[in-house]
């Protein structure tokens, strides 16, 4: 997700990380509030610019790539500032996200226009430089500059109402229709809108650039012509021997607006159809209301009806045995759900792994929930660049806590005897494989020469976070929960396990996670589509509001579905309710996965292998966080509602 670059120092994330930040030079962490920079006229204004990110374009619609390049780049020939680029702090989560926030030479002063200047002197692409820049241009490839905070843009047009608005980054070059050559753009108008607060006193509140492609002919370097557009630019590749000599100039205009500072962002941040996400709610909130209806309707009339049978046959069977000094054949034996009584709470198959997974599932869901909360109060709004993925990392680190004191609850709850491998694996086996993962697809990076790889400084920063807070938080409160008595089963668990008959239709676990694992992910799968748009075409996100909500619906869903599941398998005599109600919910995650599937399939089209294999990763790994994320909400869900219902009965 792209976001704004203006940082405020110091605050609480840098004090927490601070120390561990210390080798890196080129990171630090912001907190949340920007302050606004006033200018006078004829004051400097810098001019930042960022790494190239691939983007639709007007010829082809689709995502060509996912690497991203910085922006001094050697093929690309953009001139560098006397002295060589200098470069940004940048947060944690701006540098994994891969930008790289240098200096540029171009001078803009506040209020002064200036026409057709150079860049700097003339620049000469090889044919491989050439053969390099145009693949860029046909994939689609976005220039980006930050002027005060605000992200350099290109003005778009809504189809469906007509309105204007900002989208950030300008092309790199455009494919013409008529020739089918790529041209790159080699001139560019820089339009900064400003807004006066008092007399002498402006603000920054607009950043667009209209990126041309002037040709060869003479101009007057530092005057007032530039090429002409009739002969645009075009890299020549034939053979060795091919040589393309252009400028770099630019243009400034300062315009006058009422817009405020404090809602400059608002021409950046536009929603193409809104109708779509409040269908989404709706669509969401109507299949929750029907799930708390059914499991409303087991809960307070089914069970009801089945716990007074259930003790009414336990009185009877006492007056009996008390009258005749033996059970009555008469009386009706148990049945449904009370028969596995005694083997309900039996532990599962692998009790380690699975409390592993739900003490992780629980740091997840903390993390997930307060971090989506503060961005709903606009503590991560999209002027703070990378404070959402920062803030991610901080939270996850913080919550470490809440996964040791899950995990190790819910195994002593489980009889668990292998107590110190449960405090070793809770803050060990999940980060291990997400760091693994993403170690690896860094490679890929690496090896392609983008921008997104991720120094190996800052991998080590993460590692270093990773075990000096994480999982010393992580031993704390698994000692702490270890300390406290065990949660007590309303029922004694029998010595012999009973015989759990065959299952048949939905109540086999395939049917059963297919049917219940689509109505999770039903509830976000709009929401769902907007955030890979964010992720992959690097798009502002902050429709927090609908995602907060679509994050609820999604608890309800994963809760109610998982509850009903578990009830038909009680009544059903199968006891191994554990495991099922994890993989129940968890199952949403496949359909997550599929819709990455489906949405490569529509809206993107890789030109090389390597892209794939990111996209295809990066995917199942967002999928398995998921998995951990639902299952976890599916199995407490379903471990309350069995402790309920079976300390409602009466059992001799």
């Amino acid at each position: 997700m792209r976001r704004s670059c203006r940082h405020p120092r110091g605050g609480l994330v840098a004090a927490l990380l601070a120390l561990a930040l210390a080798p890196l030079p080129a990171a630090a962490f912001y907190f949340p509030g920007v302050a606004p920079t006033t200018y006078h006229a004829g004051d400097t204004v810098p001019l930042f610019v960022n790494h190239l990110t691939p983007a639709d374009s007007q010829n082809d619609p689709k995502l060509r790539s996912v690497f991203s390049f910085d922006y001094y780049t050697e093929q690309f020939h953009f001139c560098k500032e006397a002295g060589g680029p200098k470069m940004e702090k940048e947060s944690l989560g701006s540098i994994i996200f891969g930008d790289r926030i240098q200096s540029s030479p171009f001078q803009l002063k506040m209020a002064q226009n200036e026409t057709c200047k150079a860049v700097c002197g003339e620049q000469t692409f090889s044919d491989r430089d050439a053969h390099f820049v145009n693949d860029m241009i046909i994939k689609g490839y976005n220039i980006n500059w930050l002027v005060d905070g605000l992200p350099a843009a290109q003005r778009m047009r809504d189809p469906n109402t007509d309105e204007i608005f900002y989208s950030p980054g300008f092309s790199l070059g455009n494919v013409n229709p008529e020739t089918e050559k790529p041209e790159f753009n080699n001139h560019y108008d820089i339009i900064i809108d400003y807004h006066e607060v008092s007399n002498g006193q402006m603000r920054v509140v607009g950043v667009v650039v209209d990126a041309y492609s002037l040709g060869p002919e003479p101009r007057a370097i530092g005057g007032q012509e530039c090429g002409s557009s009739e002969s645009p630019v075009v890299l020549d590749e034939k053979d060795e021997n091919s040589k393309t000599a252009l400028t770099f100039t630019y243009s400034i205009f300062w315009v006058p607006s009422p817009t405020p500072f404090a809602t400059r962002w608002d021409k950046y941040l536009h929603v193409y159809d809104p109708r779509i996400h409040w269908f989404s709610l709706i669509n969401s909130a109507v299949i929750v209301v029907f799930l708390i209806g059914m499991v409303s309707t087991i809960l307070v009339r089914t069970l009801r009806k089945d716990i007074a049978r259930y003790n009414r046959l336990d009185q009877l069977a006492l007056e009996d045995f008390g009258e005749s000094g033996g059970v009555d054949d008469g009386v009706q034996e148990d049945s449904g759900w009370k028969l596995v009584h005694g083997d309900v709470f039996r532990p599962p198959k692998n009790p380690l792994l699975l409390s592993v997974m739900v003490g992780n599932g629980a740091q997840l869901f903390m993390m997930a929930g307060v971090t989506i909360a503060f961005a709903l109060l606009g503590f991560l709004s999209p002027s703070n660049r990378g404070s959402l993925s920062t803030v991610i990392i901080v939270f996850y680190v913080l919550f470490g806590f809440v996964g040791g004191y899950v995990s190790a609850r819910v195994y002593k709850f489980f009889h668990g005897e292998s107590w110190k491998l449960n405090f070793f694996y809770t803050p060990i086996i999940l980060p291990a494989l997400v760091f693994g993962v993403f170690f690896l697809l860094n490679l890929f990076v690496w090896g392609r020469g983008a921008s997104g790889a991720v120094p190996f400084t800052t991998m080590l920063v993460l590692v270093i976070i990773w075990f000096v807070i994480s999982v010393p938080l992580s031993f704390a409160g698994s000692w702490i929960a270890f300390k406290q008595s065990v949660i007590e089963a309303p029922v004694r668990t029998n010595q012999i396990p009973r015989q759990i008959p065959p299952a048949g239709g939905y109540l086999r676990p395939l049917p059963s996670m297919a049917l219940a694992g689509v109505l999770p992910f039903g509830a976000i799968f709009v929401e769902l589509y907007f955030i890979m748009n964010s992720i992959w075409f690097s798009k502002v996100y902050y429709m927090f509001g609908f995602l907060f909500i679509c994050f609820g619906l999604m608890i309800m869903t994963c809760a109610a579905v998982t509850v009903l599941m578990i009830y038909f398998l009680l009544c059903a005599e199968n006891y191994h309710w554990q495991w099922r109600s994890f993989f129940t919910a968890g199952a949403s995650a496949a359909y997550v996965f599929a819709s990455a599937l489906l949405y490569w399939a529509k809206d993107v089209s890789f030109s090389s292998w390597t892209s794939g294999v990111l996209y295809l990763g990066y995917s199942a790994l967002l999928s398995l966080l998921f998995f951990i994320l639902t299952g976890t909400i599916g199995f407490f869900a379903s471990w309350l509602f069995t402790l309920k219902i079976y300390k409602s009965i009466k059992v001799d």
